[in-house]
């Protein structure tokens, strides 16, 4: 069995019974040789795994803010209700889409709708 380029550790073909056909690597993959040396990583690999450490860290941060803002809607909503008036205030929703817009551009609209949604909480 052959694999893809060693710093994969990916075999190109699985494992199979005696009675089937080998199944082979998607089409596409190259199989460029390494040119690190065994056992380091190339300086490229170690910036984008640092990137993407540094992107989970703001996703979660991003997260726990997207939850904290569903909370603090939901006070917003209850006490609404609570005077009488209605769950969702549509002008104040016109206004966040607004404010998302004018910030992030097009995909602004479609993420502060996203938000929204998760911020009414369930009907």
């Amino acid at each position: 069995m052959t694999s893809l380029p060693e710093t994969t550790g990916i075999p190109d073909t699985a494992p199979v019974a005696a009675d089937t056909a080998p199944v082979a690597a998607p089409q596409g993959w190259a199989r460029k040789p390494s040119t690190a040396p065994t056992g380091s990583i190339p300086e490229h690999e170690r910036m984008i795994t640092d990137a993407r450490e540094r992107i989970d860290t703001i996703d979660d941060r991003i997260i726990g803010l997207i939850q904290e803002r569903s909370a603090v809607s939901a006070v917003v909503q209850k006490a609404r209700v609570e005077a009488g008036g209605r769950r969702v205030n549509l002008s104040r929703e016109m206004e966040v889409l607004s404010h998302y817009r004018d910030a992030l551009g097009k995909q602004g609209t479609t993420l502060a709708m996203t938000l929204l949604e998760l911020s009414r909480g369930r009907v």
